[in-house]
């Protein structure tokens, strides 16, 4: 039985999950770009050439510009659009699709002032409680390539967590499930801050040592932040949060990684966007994630000096010297 598969947002990420989705004969996968140029231009060219050149498109995948053709009848929504557009795309999609479809968020951000979380925009436009999100170590360069991919989805409804689960998997792309939605969210926003911090960290050229020191102690910042909202400490040792830390951090497709890269090196954030053609998500969830850490009373001091980097001007090493001259502690203390 043809199963369709509604896929919104043409980027790297939605791109990619349309082509795994793509392999299995009886999904019927379509993908919507806002952009109708862009579209013409992957159907044109067959291959989507901004985000994942070289990569052909599986000639039975659907482009659309129409949200409405894309949307009419589909049995599954998974969502790729950036956090700082989806309210507002998602507004211009209201009653085009039934409150009973299951959506998968593939979304790694935090909503500034309201502080939501992509799977609660979602159903707060779409008026769905039907929610999950797929999170994870999962550049799409690699996996739409078909090489080994290991990610979780998390949502409350088993059922949907089931479903999900076996859409997605196959056997280059291998699919936990996890019921702490909360954390696994949390995890996926929060990692694009460390590794704008780490991104710093090369970019000023402080070497392996200072690196793996802030992917530790970011992590740290990520457990403490997530455990004071109510998540589970352990969903931070997995795959949506060391997982996904270690390659944001590591890997030359990260583009919070290689912002901070390019402020490193002396640029300004503005100048940091042009070089890799936009905002990423890590510097609109720092600002939240201060906000809310300052509103909650959690202490984030990598996050906070990052912050401060982004929006108030301090530099790169002075930041760093703020970090190392901290008052010394235990590290056993870590939450």
């Amino acid at each position: 039985m043809t199963r369709k598969i509604a896929v919104l947002g043409s980027g790297g990420m939605g791109t990619g999950c349309a082509l795994v989705l793509g392999e299995k004969p009886q999904h019927e996968v379509w993908l919507w770009s806002h952009d109708p140029q862009r579209t013409n231009q992957m159907r044109d060219l067959g291959e989507n050439r901004q985000y994942l050149p070289g990569i052909p498109l599986n000639p039975a995948l659907r482009l659309s510009s129409s949200s409405r053709e894309t949307l009419a009848g589909a049995d599954l929504i998974v969502v790729a659009i950036p956090t700082r557009f989806l309210r507002e795309t998602l507004l211009g999609m209201g009653g085009q699709c039934a409150a009973h479809t299951p959506v998968v968020s593939v979304i790694k951000g935090i909503e500034n002032s309201t502080f939501l979380r992509p799977s609660q925009i979602i159903a707060d436009v779409l008026g769905t409680m039907r929610v999950a999100t797929l999170c994870g170590p999962s550049h799409a360069e690699e996996f739409a390539r078909r090489l080994p991919c290991s990610v979780v989805v998390a949502g409350l409804e088993a059922e949907l967590l089931r479903d999900a689960q076996s859409t997605f998997n196959s056997d280059r792309f291998r699919v936990y499930t996890n019921r702490d939605l909360l954390g696994v969210e949390l995890a996926g926003a929060l990692k694009n801050v460390v590794a704008i911090a780490a991104g710093i960290s090369d970019g000023l050229g402080y070497g392996d040592n200072a690196k793996s020191a802030l992917l530790s102690r970011g992590l740290v910042e990520m457990t403490r932040f997530g455990v004071a909202l109510g998540a589970e400490p352990e969903t931070f040792v997995g795959l949506a949060g060391m997982g996904d830390l270690i390659t944001t951090c590591y890997s030359p497709y990260g583009r919070n990684r290689r912002v901070g890269e390019e402020i490193g090196r002396g640029h300004s954030l503005a100048e940091a966007a042009r070089v890799i053609h936009g905002i990423p998500e890590g510097v609109t969830t720092c600002r939240a994630v201060h906000d809310l850490a300052l509103q909650r009373g959690i202490d984030m001091p990598i996050c906070s000096e990052v912050f401060r980097v982004l929006f108030e001007g301090k530099s790169p090493e002075a930041a760093t010297d703020s970090l190392m001259n901290r008052p010394p502690r235990a590290e056993a203390r870590q939450l």
